[in-house]
């Protein structure tokens, strides 16, 4: 494939993706959509909060796959960079109808996850007090590592790629454990669950990925 089209293959994700959340949103607001926009349902903190906390976790995932997608020459990175791209941007598409039907604001204006105060979820004990402002939620890459990504290639950046990505993975996991105890709405449990089980099938994929390329996991932050 040519450099020009290596470099197109992201915009043309993205768009397709965009188009798929709005056809959500188009459904929904038709009533022709099983999965229609809960807006006379009482969401209550997690269906919120992990509506907008899983949207900001979400952003940085389909980042690092956007930025792998057209560099790699590798077929399996490839394949799982596009699935995350389109299934999280769907996913955040999903999630933002749902909190503007509710007429909640897009993100936390304060501090992630005190929501799940006291929540204990897959061997990784959540904070019993909300985050401080602006700090990173659990798994998330810093701006350093985030650059290093962008600025690797071939197998090193195949492997980090892995790296980070299957720890933002496991960083995600408790926050979807918690919406399925928590939330009220059967639309946030239901696309919760979706979640956790997705990504620990990736997560098992990755872990593969890395022991076949000789590289491990990196600490979970």
């Amino acid at each position: 494939m040519s450099t020009a089209g290596r470099r197109l293959i992201p915009l043309l994700v993205i768009v397709g993706a965009l188009g798929m959340a709005l056809g959500f949103l188009l459904g929904a607001a038709t009533g022709d959509d099983d999965a229609a926009l809960p807006v006379n349902a009482d969401p209550n903190a997690a269906d919120i909060g992990f509506s907008q906390d899983m949207t900001a976790h979400h952003l940085q995932a389909v980042e690092m796959a956007a930025a792998v997608l057209t560099t790699t020459s590798d077929p399996s990175i490839r394949t799982l960079a596009f699935d995350i791209l389109t299934a999280q941007e769907n996913q955040i598409g999903q999630m933002q109808g749902w909190l503007q039907a509710w007429d909640e604001p897009r993100f936390a204006s304060g501090a992630h996850m005190a929501w799940m105060a006291g929540a204990e979820h897959e061997n990784h004990e959540m904070p019993s007090m909300p985050m401080t402002d602006g700090a990173l939620m659990p798994g998330m890459a810093t701006s350093e590592e985030m650059a290093r990504l962008r600025g690797l290639d071939g197998g090193e950046q195949d492997v980090y790629f892995l790296q980070l990505m299957l720890r933002h993975h496991e960083g995600g996991l408790p926050m979807a454990q918690a919406a399925i105890d928590q939330a009220s709405t059967p639309l946030v449990t239901g696309i919760a669950q979706r979640m956790l089980d997705g990504q620990k099938k990736e997560i098992d994929l990755m872990t593969d990925l890395l022991a076949e390329r000789g590289a491990e996991p990196l600490p979970f932050n």
